[in-house]
């Protein structure tokens, strides 16, 4: 019977600290227990083009180091645009993350939108750049950027040109080449690489623009590459001119990487960092973005916050400069 008394006691005590652990432990640590269900993976472009095939492989291996499923969910549209609200309107507690595309820069100073990249963003990590490229149809007699002018001058107005959506960086390269020579073109936006460059393939548009989605139609035999955007040319074609060497002046690679809501937790933030770099870095996931001759651009948090700054200041001055900015309201 004299134990009773110590029994009720220590009860007692055991309960109260788990209550403890519970109401001050949590709140004080709550990186610990993340992730405790899956993670959804938002990706601004459709099912079946090359970022997304890449993005999967990367949540896929991501997952493994967190335990938990990263789920990829497709919202295309908008010029890539669409993920913004998304995660404007997400709590911040790592369970929603998103790729960051070019275009999320560049909108708000072509267009009225309700959101800000840079306010309304955690940054995670910065993952890879892509090759942008003009191609035509494998039988198309342009065989030159300077083909391709000439057949816009030769039929103004008429020659079909199209790219992954209004305001992405390959309209806006389009625009200012073209604009420059006082020539026009039709533009034809896709929501989709792989819908688009099938339509390029098949005829039923002239010219495509685009990133690394073109690659396999180019090694095939289907699509002829005319130039590429980077500041050198490529490993994978070698024989193809950048529009810098041609005297372009232009240089493009569109650097992305993922992000989740404003106001995320550091402990969140670097535990999917630290599962992501992983992943990019896995040899797995460094083949598949070299189908697509892709390569590593690693960024962490930091960093890839203030290239996320710089980005954003860089598409002001170019929009402002191609007289593409929207009127002040």
């Amino acid at each position: 019977m004299g134990m009773k008394p110590i029994d009720r006691r220590t009860w007692l005590q055991r309960s109260l600290a788990t209550l403890g652990a519970t109401a001050f432990g949590v709140q004080a640590q709550p990186g610990d227990a993340f992730p405790s269900k899956p993670i959804t993976l938002w990706v601004p472009w459709p099912a079946g083009g090359a970022t997304d095939i890449t993005l999967r492989l990367l949540a896929e291996l991501a997952g493994k180091h967190l335990n938990q499923k990263i789920l990829v969910e497709n919202r295309s549209g908008a010029g890539g645009t669409l993920v913004m609200p998304t995660l404007q309107q997400a709590a911040p507690d790592g369970y929603t993350i998103a790729q960051m595309p070019q275009p999320v820069f560049r909108a708000p100073w072509t267009q009225k939108v309700l959101w800000d990249p840079i306010r309304d963003t955690t940054p995670i990590i910065q993952i890879s750049g892509v090759t942008f490229g003009i191609v035509v149809p494998a039988d198309s007699p342009i065989h030159t950027l300077d083909d391709l002018f000439a057949a816009a001058k030769a039929k103004p107005g008429q020659l079909t040109v199209s790219t992954n959506g209004v305001g992405t960086t390959p309209h806006l390269v389009m625009d200012e080449l073209f604009a420059r020579r006082g020539l026009r073109y039709v533009h034809v936006p896709y929501k989709g690489t792989a819908e688009q460059m099938l339509g390029v393939a098949s005829g039923q548009v002239m010219v495509g623009v685009n990133s690394n989605g073109f690659a396999p139609f180019v090694d095939n035999g289907k699509l002829r590459l005319l130039v590429t955007f980077g500041e050198h040319r490529t490993r994978r074609w070698p024989q193809v001119p950048t529009l810098k060497e041609l005297g372009q002046g232009i240089v493009a690679m569109s650097p992305y990487g993922l992000a989740g809501p404003r106001g995320m937790s550091p402990a969140v933030v670097q535990t999917l960092h630290d599962a992501f770099k992983a992943a990019m870095q896995d040899p797995v996931h460094v083949a598949e973005l070299a189908k697509y001759d892709q390569d590593l651009a690693y960024l962490g948090p930091e960093d890839y916050g203030r290239a996320m700054r710089e980005a954003y200041a860089t598409e002001r001055a170019a929009v402002e400069r191609l007289g593409l900015a929207r009127a002040a309201n």
